[in-house]
């Protein structure tokens, strides 16, 4: 078979794959019901919502970053 050239080797992909779940997580736990003009609700701000999910989304994108840039030390 012949060899293709391509930008990015597997672990590239790997990487960002890893980071897409991430940032998908992420968004899913700053998710949930919020306050209505009649009720309030004190769950908006919970540790999970305003510090671990910002967090991870962080984190997630950050990984697209090293995904993007890492380059292999030999050929994949």
């Amino acid at each position: 078979m012949e060899n293709k050239n391509f930008a990015f080797g597997k672990t590239n992909f790997i990487l960002i794959g890893v980071s897409i779940a991430l940032i998908i997580i992420g968004f899913f736990l700053m998710g949930g019901s919020g306050s209505t003009e009649t009720t309030f609700n004190p769950d908006i701000f919970s540790k999970t919502r305003i510090v671990i999910a910002p967090g991870i989304c962080f984190i997630g994108f950050l990984l697209v970053i090293v995904g993007i840039l890492y380059k292999a030390k030999d050929k994949e």
